[in-house]
């Protein structure tokens, strides 16, 4: 094999091992920007690095004319399917989507339609009687041969006849290799075009047929992202545990570290937020799954997560002082510090807007649209995305842990509108997570005290006696809060809780499950051996 490499410009020749030296030395002496951008606080990687000129006494070539070829340690399979699409998707749907957003996301799914020939997505929102965004009658059924996507089944059959071609003839004249990439394509086509049934089969046909481990995970994880896509939890969970056991087999930290945010989204999605919580936050400083979401959304979900689960000292420890979130969160000199060197969180891309991504269609929308033209671009202007405003996450984690609950309250509330109602992820979650941080709220300060007035609470938190009254019955009703409450003198006194007396009843409720398990395991036993005589 030649080691040496011709410069396309000027013909001089140069050693393999002085462009590896090259590229070192440039990678070591990249200049870091002259201001940041607090939007985008995580830093974005140089792809493409150029040198600052040609025209050095050893005239060495432009870094963009060498050639880059892809290593297995380098993530694949990781462009399709766009889950920021599935966010739009989402938008449409969510009556609690501002209609400007609304009118972006139907101007960004059209054109995606458009560009990618996504007939089986159109086919998936659109269907007149099977189109999820038709389920509520707002859309206005049409004929197919009345718009852009009629043509798109037959331009998805002659790619796919350029794949098969390219396919047989590598089998014919290549190696092993050349197929597997061949048939990678056909797969990454299923997912662009947003097929969900038959991404997942090809992808299952190129797993079979690989060898080698790190190519086997980032096919797993492109099937998670499909059912990340279409919202299907079943199969992500058991898609993540495929995963998991891959990893453990063998696999590189990159993927290790990336499938930790891929388990911690999913957890988020299943309401497990106390398992979410630790993956999440640890991903923070090593997050590399773009693919996935932006930096800011995973600042978002960890935070949540942590505020909801982690006990107070982890809560200081991991969210509040954490560089990460202060970087993100955090307001004057503690986010300068905390972007002047205190990260750690390594290179990504810009994260000046949110871009999640799903399916699922939380209610009917509020304003109508024509299905008909998610296919011919005809919408309104796409108007520029607000940047997010964190004010509210912020305030949510300084009053939380500062004890000041009237902010508390209305953080809450501000979180609940501008996150959790506008995220797929968080959605259908939403009304729980606010009512188990309202809880949150009432036993930090019910702890501290053993008898609290009721109106002096009432005014603490900002409500009304009556709705605290009201809060406080159903988790006092449901064993959540131990206290009892006297609205005759007005006031609430704590009671604490008997460990022993706790570690007794759940003694004998585990024993009472264990014994019914018995009883029909002997059961089964007698039957089987009725059965062999």
């Amino acid at each position: 094999m030649n080691n040496q490499h011709r410069n396309s410009r000027n013909g001089t020749t140069i050693p393999q091992t002085a462009q590896q030296l090259l590229l070192r030395h440039q990678s070591s002496n990249a200049q870091a920007p002259s201001t940041i951008n607090t939007s985008a606080t995580h830093l974005t990687p140089h792809h493409s690095p150029h040198l600052i000129s040609g025209s050095s006494q050893y005239n060495l070539p432009i870094l963009s004319d060498l050639p880059v070829y892809p290593t297995m340690a380098d993530p694949q399979f990781a462009k399709y399917p766009d889950l920021s699409l599935a966010q739009d998707i989402f938008n449409l749907s969510n009556p609690s989507c501002a209609p400007t957003v609304r009118q972006t996301s139907f101007k960004r799914v059209q054109d995606a339609i458009s560009e990618h020939k996504m007939a089986p997505l159109y086919r998936h929102l659109a269907h007149p009687t099977e189109g999820i965004l038709n389920a509520s009658g707002e859309g206005v059924p049409q004929q197919p041969s009345t718009n852009g996507a009629a043509t798109r089944p037959e331009d998805n059959k002659k790619e796919l006849e350029s794949y098969q071609k390219e396919e047989e003839e590598a089998a014919e004249a290549a190696g092993d290799t050349e197929v597997l990439a061949a048939q990678g394509k056909r797969a990454e086509f299923w997912a662009r075009v947003g097929d969900k049934d038959k991404a997942i089969q090809t992808y299952e046909e190129v797993l079979e047929k690989t060898s080698i481990l790190g190519t086997k995970i980032d096919l797993v994880l492109a099937m998670i992202r499909v059912g990340l896509f279409f919202g299907d939890k079943v199969f992500v969970k058991n898609t993540i545990e495929r995963a998991s056991a891959l990893v453990e087999g063998g696999g590189d930290w990159d993927r290790r570290n990336r499938l930790k945010a891929y388990k911690g989204l999913h957890l988020l999605t299943t309401r497990s937020y106390s398992l979410a919580a630790p993956l999440l936050l640890d991903s923070l400083s090593t997050f590399t799954s773009y693919e996935l979401c932006s930096y800011s959304s995973l600042v978002v979900y960890a935070v949540l997560a942590g505020s909801l689960s982690l006990k107070r000292v982890d809560f200081k420890a991991k969210v509040v002082d954490a560089p990460e979130i202060k970087a993100i969160l955090g307001e004057g000199e503690d986010m300068i510090s905390a972007l002047s060197g205190a990260i750690s969180s390594g290179p990504g891309a810009g994260d000046e807007e949110m871009k999640d991504a799903s399916s699922a269609t939380p209610g009917t929308a509020s304003t109508a649209i024509n299905l008909t033209t998610l296919s011919t671009g005809s919408g309104a202007q796409a108007e520029a995305e607000k940047p997010i405003d964190f004010s509210g996450l912020a305030s949510l984690v300084s009053s939380l842990y500062s004890g000041n609950y009237r902010s508390f309250f209305i953080a809450l509330a501000s979180v609940e509108d501008t996150f959790l109602s506008q995220d797929r992820y968080l959605y259908e979650h939403r009304a729980w997570f606010v009512r188990e941080m309202r809880l949150r709220g009432y036993q930090q300060l019910l702890q501290s005290y053993r008898v609290v007035g009721l109106t002096s609470m009432a005014n603490d938190f900002g409500v009304t006696v009556d709705f605290l009254d009201r809060d406080l019955a159903k988790f006092i009703a449901a064993e959540r809060i131990a206290c009892t409450m006297d609205r005759v003198n007005g006031v609430i006194e704590t009671n604490r809780p008997d460990d022993k007396n706790k570690q007794y009843a759940d003694l004998v409720k585990q024993g009472d499950a264990l014994i019914t398990k018995l009883q029909k395991y002997g059961q089964a036993v007698r039957l089987r051996g009725s059965e062999r005589s």
